[in-house]
């Protein structure tokens, strides 16, 4: 591309992906987090939902002014198309707006889509330029394929239970991690399916699961188990490898202290008061300190007590030792590296104003929208005009339950 039609594009498409539209028969997290970062991006997102009681996400509580905390979080900047596709007018309703698009998205249950005609490869034998990408739960083949899969059960079959929590007690993640990989590797291959296209003008079919996603992110550990069969013990806040790695009592609470080498043990001794550890051969190396890790953990705990939280804080990060508040989800909302770097907005949804982060890709020449959350079957009516219906048209089809 040469330098006037860069010049030109910016100009034309101020947004990363304005101009790409998305379809997405989606529902719950994995789909619908990839598609709002696409939406963030400036792609038009028509989320396809249930006529009556759409995305099932939309019901899981009713926190947020009354919606659903997950349903806010997720699907902000789409158009709500609510649609019956146990018709055959809703699939062909659905199958024209693929038709007009250039990314198909969906999470559906195991051959849900198939049934209802819109396999990748019939979409992409009509469409060879379009990209389809299949979300799953373990996958289009194997043993587990046809089984359930929700976050829990895919942290649980993959093993990250089995390395998270204390050593008395396995946990899930206190967020949907495997519902979260998912989605960030499908907007990743989507992202990559578009350049691609742009170069050969060739579509894709993509697949990701939320089992294969899940065991990509626990790459160390199972190393550590294929070549040194060991299981990684479940350590809490620990670190399995360093220490003093952990949460330290203070006068007022807890900080957590990351050391991560040998020099750091010294500046931390040197900090705390207590020089005539850094050198000590019990515990100048990282290997001897691991070695000792309760008498560490203890030397360390014993010191940082005397200090208040905030006060400790400064200095660690003045002497340039890794450390952190243990902070609450209140902690993070009144959190100064957001208030301080303006990262708060407003987004609107059906029942008022609401707080919402920036996205993390922070591009220096736009800020990215945050388009509103929709309400259930919003913009069936401007979906349906753009695909040519008349009023007369769109009317019959509500009339008859199958948009709404």
């Amino acid at each position: 591309m040469t330098a006037e039609q860069t010049d030109s594009a910016t100009s034309a498409y101020e947004l990363p992906l304005e101009g790409i539209t998305v379809v997405s028969l989606e529902q719950a997290v994995a789909a619908p987090l990839a598609t709002r970062h696409l939406a963030d991006l400036g792609a038009r997102v028509v989320k396809v939902e249930r006529v009556g009681d759409g995305d099932f996400a939309r019901d899981y509580d009713s926190a947020v002014l009354g919606l659903a905390a997950h349903f806010v979080w997720l699907n902000r900047g789409k158009e709500s198309f609510a649609v019956d596709l146990k018709a055959t007018e809703g699939v062909e309703a659905v199958k024209s707006l693929i038709a007009g698009a250039d990314v198909f998205l969906q999470n559906l249950a195991p051959g849900a889509v198939d049934r209802l005609g819109l396999a990748a490869d019939d979409l992409r034998a009509d469409h060879p330029e379009l990209i389809v990408v299949n979300m799953s739960g373990y996958g289009t083949d194997g043993p587990m394929r046809d089984r359930k899969a929700y976050d829990l059960l895919v942290q649980s079959e993959s093993g990250l239970c089995s390395i998270t929590g204390t050593p008395e007690t396995a946990v899930k993640t206190g967020i949907p991690t495997s519902d979260i990989a998912a989605g960030m590797y499908a907007l990743t291959s989507i992202q990559a399916a578009l350049l691609r296209r742009y170069r050969t003008g060739v579509g894709a079919t993509i697949d990701v699961s939320m089992f294969d996603a899940t065991a990509e992110w626990l790459g160390y550990p199972m190393y550590l188990q294929m070549y040194q069969d060991r299981q990684v013990p479940r350590m809490g806040l620990a670190h399995t490898s360093i220490t003093p790695y952990d949460k330290y009592p203070t006068a007022d609470g807890e900080i957590l202290i990351g050391v991560q080498n040998d020099r750091g043990w010294r500046a931390l001794t040197e900090v705390l008061g207590m020089p005539e550890f850094a050198n000590d051969p019990r515990y100048a190396t990282n290997v001897e300190r691991v070695a000792r890790r309760a008498e560490v953990d203890k030397l360390v705990g014993d010191a940082t007590a005397a200090y208040a939280s905030a006060d400790l804080d400064e200095k660690l990060a003045a002497a340039g030792i890794p450390a952190a508040r243990l902070r609450d989800l209140s902690g993070l909302i009144d959190h100064p590296q957001l208030s301080e770097r303006d990262r708060w907005r407003e987004v609107k949804t059906e029942s008022g104003a609401i707080r919402a982060i920036l996205p993390p890709m922070n591009f220096r020449d736009v800020e990215l929208p945050m388009g509103a959350v929709p309400s259930l079957g919003e913009h069936t009516d401007a979906v349906l005009g753009r695909l040519g219906l008349t009023d007369e048209q769109v009317a019959g089809l509500r009339a008859a339950g199958i948009v709404g």
